[in-house]
């Protein structure tokens, strides 16, 4: 990963910013899914753990050749007034590296309840018995609203930027640009 794209949010008065981040990351989403890209990752330089907020910037890296194509696509149509677009730039020589992933959490009871029943052949009765309500977690962490261009189904893409690290780390991303153990340049 020898470059990136800074992509930034304008403020808008009439559009949140988080509202703007789910409309950027879901164009985003379909790009990589077009590209069939497994090597360009995402970061969001300004996110706020302790406000649980992406913040107003996302950032691609990649290769030189592979951003040149993601900014050949047109997948940043319809949001041209919403954001500014950084030309590609080469990493700052000496940056850290961290990985950023997806977070997954077993948040609502009553869909593992349903999900056992099922797999178990349990009754509701038995189901509420081995599941208390205690299991729920929650997450703290920043998220973007997605749907999911299969089921239809609206959910919670949960976004976590793990400590900084000196070594940069190889492997695959998805086709959201987060991966469970390749890093992107931090800086």
């Amino acid at each position: 990963m020898d470059h990136y794209i800074d992509i930034r949010l304008r403020p808008d008065p009439e559009t949140p910013a988080p509202a703007l981040m789910q409309t950027l990351f879901a164009k985003l989403h379909r790009a990589l899914v077009q590209l069939n890209s497994s090597d360009i990752g995402v970061s969001f330089p300004d996110f706020d753990v302790q406000r649980r907020s992406l913040g107003a910037g996302l950032r691609l890296h990649g290769q030189e050749a592979r951003m040149v194509a993601m900014a050949a696509l047109p997948w940043l149509q319809g949001m041209q007034d919403q954001v500014s677009v950084a030309p590609i730039q080469p990493v700052p020589t000496g940056s850290s590296h961290r990985v950023v992933h997806r977070v997954q959490a077993h948040s609502n009871v009553e869909r593992i309840r349903r999900r056992q029943m099922r797999r178990q052949n349990w009754t509701y009765a038995e189901a509420l018995q081995h599941i208390p309500n205690t299991v729920e977690r929650r997450l703290e962490l920043p998220f973007v609203r997605l749907q999911s261009t299969s089921s239809g189904q609206s959910f919670a893409l949960f976004i976590e930027h793990s400590p900084e690290q000196p070594n940069s780390m190889q492997g695959l991303f998805s086709a959201y640009g987060l991966s469970l153990g390749a890093t992107i340049p931090w800086f």
